[in-house]
């Protein structure tokens, strides 16, 4: 019985490719699209692919077009072909304004540009339209099912921007350019005050004002020591209980002990 079943399906498999290659050698669009239909409902995507582009032209402004189109972009979608998805997506929500499925195109297209957007290293271009996209789908569609995913993502692709700039910002502590540091993470926190990285600036800022003023000249040292003590308050008050409490206070005591040479 196994070996009959086994049998059957080979055959299947062989009449269904046979009938894919006479599909992709007719000059016939209508057969392409219903092969091209099937192969989709089927999740064979790619194959599904091949057919939808041999006949996209031929189908512009024809009643089968939404349907074709649609299909269009969910097979770039669901190959993760996000480039082309996104375009497909765009094109149909343009192209067809009154259909039942444009608010689904409207925000895969916007996804689209989120899956490819790279990790925070790395050139954030794509992350800038992913936002904007999401955003605009967000105020097109305020009630969408599609709402709290897209708001999620959104705030993802936003904590990403701000690592990145946090990351660009503390590299400057790291190679003990204290000035420039102090500079970025406080053009850093006025840019993102909301931001989950807050935080870590703010430790940094203290430790690159700390490090700056235990070494600096004497006729600067008292003035870069009391910057360094206003930056641990500013720590303290944003979080009493940060996480680097113990490295803050060790730091506030070294500040406090060279500035009573200063009042002698």
């Amino acid at each position: 019985m196994k070996k009959i079943i086994s049998l059957l399906l080979v055959i299947i498999v062989f009449g269904s490719c046979s009938n894919y290659q006479k599909a992709l050698k007719n000059e016939d669009v209508a057969v392409k699209f219903e092969m091209g239909t099937k192969l989709y409902d089927a999740g064979n995507y790619s194959k599904a692919i091949r057919l939808f582009e041999q006949i996209a032209p031929a189908y512009r402004g024809k009643p089968q077009a939404e349907k074709l189109f649609y299909m269009f972009a969910q097979s770039y979608y669901k190959t993760k072909q996000y480039y082309l998805a996104g375009y497909q997506f765009e094109s149909f929500v343009s192209g067809y304004p009154k259909s039942e499925k444009i608010e689904e195109a409207a925000y895969l297209g916007a996804k689209c540009f989120s899956m490819l957007s790279p990790v925070y290293s790395l050139d954030q271009t794509d992350t800038f339209k992913a936002i904007e996209k999401l955003q605009v789908f967000i105020d097109g569609y305020p009630n969408s099912k599609y709402l709290v995913e897209a708001n999620k993502t959104l705030k993802e692709l936003n904590e990403k921007i701000e690592k990145k700039v946090f990351e660009n910002a503390k590299g400057y502590n790291t190679i003990m350019d204290y000035k420039s540091a102090m500079i970025a993470l406080d053009n850093f926190v006025t840019d993102y005050p909301g931001t989950p990285f807050k935080e870590d600036a703010l430790y940094y800022k203290l430790d690159s004002a700390y490090q700056l003023g235990i070494n600096s000249v004497p006729s600067k040292m008292q003035e870069r020591l009391n910057v360094a003590k206003t930056a641990y308050s500013n720590l303290m008050k944003f979080k009493v209980d940060t996480k680097y409490k113990k490295n803050a206070d060790e730091m506030l005591v070294r500040i406090e002990k060279d500035l009573k040479n200063f009042t002698k």
